[in-house]
């Protein structure tokens, strides 16, 4: 193998896979990153065998290879080389990947590419959904967060995708949290499908996409183990989480006796200043909603009391609809929830103290996000 490419785009290359190397394994290979050549351009590949990424970047051919090298290393060595021309040859004897650029010369000792795992294949060529890298990533990251983390309940570390007639949802829920996105599609799917991807693999593409404005496709076989993502230059291959997700629309309350809407900057700042006291309490943050009368507007007022540290409290005028009421929620909960509703306006809507808060952008369609209560004291 020999080839010449760009630092910064070997460099942007090795960023992307990098998050897929294994940290600590079994299986020493999973250390390394696979570099090869693959119809006039370079392929880099990593795996943790339970999501997989390609990568490819442009570059010049002179001879065909390839060779697996540890990927730490290799992106040490690359992350300090002067933006310029990098020269990539393997002697095949050795396993012994040259790395030149201008004066700056390094040997890194690799081992045979046959000894890498290959990438588990997706065999439907028709994508399931294809989605514009930004509408993926957007999505994404308003659900992801919500997946538990808490290995202990495997399902509920995944993101459920599900795609119906023209609609593709992405759920995540962690007993105490759920976020759901609906995004409208402009021609039905090909096979309605439910599928549970783990959570790290979505914010681990949304991640790498960031940078890119083109399609995703999801290509997905029903009844397989793997989903594929893929661009012209980056694929994301991750098993599945086998085993079935909670009936998460029984959780969606119907209907509400009491609805708020608020400025989304106003709340931010005031769960924020909230949570500096909720942090010793329990993380116990209470919300009063109180109906418009003839002389004030409706309001509500966060509240966060620590008895070792004070107290604070903050009010905020909206508009609110119904018998108003009470919520104890934790604040850390609710400040994710905030961040993730993208608009100016966010509604909050509840039944009563002991029922699920329910958040939504005003204006947008398509998110919920639904944050349930703790006890109050």
């Amino acid at each position: 193998m020999k080839l010449t490419c760009m630092q910064e785009d070997l460099k942007r290359g090795l960023a992307a896979v990098g998050h897929a190397v294994a940290g600590k394994s079994t299986l020493p290979v999973l250390a390394n990153v696979l570099l090869a050549t693959d119809e006039g351009r370079l392929k880099l590949t990593a795996t943790n065998l339970e999501v997989g990424i390609n990568r490819w970047i442009s570059a010049t051919i002179t001879r065909d290879g390839a060779v697996a090298v540890p990927a730490k290393l290799l992106t040490d060595v690359v992350g300090g080389l002067p933006n310029d021309k990098v020269t990539l040859s393997l002697d095949q004897k050795t396993q012994t990947l040259r790395v030149e650029c201008g004066r700056f010369v390094s040997n890194i000792k690799g081992v045979d590419a046959d000894e890498f795992p290959s990438l588990p294949t997706v065999s439907a060529q028709t994508p399931l959904v294809s989605l514009p890298a930004e509408v993926w990533q957007e999505a994404i990251d308003q659900v992801a967060f919500a997946a538990a983390t808490d290995e202990s309940r495997p399902i509920l570390t995944g993101v459920l995708v599900r795609t119906r007639d023209q609609q593709v949802t992405l759920v995540a829920a962690d007993g105490f949290r759920l976020a759901m996105r609906t995004i409208q599609l402009s021609a039905p799917v090909a096979h309605a499908v439910d599928c549970l991807i783990p959570a790290r693999t979505l914010s681990e593409l949304a991640r790498i996409i960031g940078d890119t404005d083109a399609e995703v496709a999801m290509v997905y076989t029903p009844g397989g183990s793997h989903v594929l993502f893929h661009t012209e230059n980056i694929e994301v291959v991750s098993r599945l989480i086998e085993g079935r997700f909670p009936d998460f629309e029984r959780i969606i309350p119907q209907q509400y006796l009491t609805r708020m809407v608020l400025d989304n900057s106003e709340l931010a700042k005031a769960v924020k200043l909230a949570s500096f006291f909720a942090g010793s309490s329990q993380n116990v943050v209470k919300l009063k909603i109180e109906p418009a009368s003839e002389l004030a507007p409706g309001r509500v007022v966060i509240s966060a009391n620590a008895a070792e540290l004070g107290d604070n409290t903050s009010e905020l005028d909206g508009s609110v609809t119904g018998e108003g009421g009470v919520i104890a929620l934790n604040v850390r909960f609710l400040a994710d929830a905030i961040a993730a509703v993208h608009s100016n306006q966010i509604a909050f809507e509840m039944q009563s103290a002991q029922s699920p808060a329910v958040f939504k952008p005003v204006g947008q369609d398509g998110y919920i996000h639904i944050v349930m209560p703790m006890s109050m004291r």
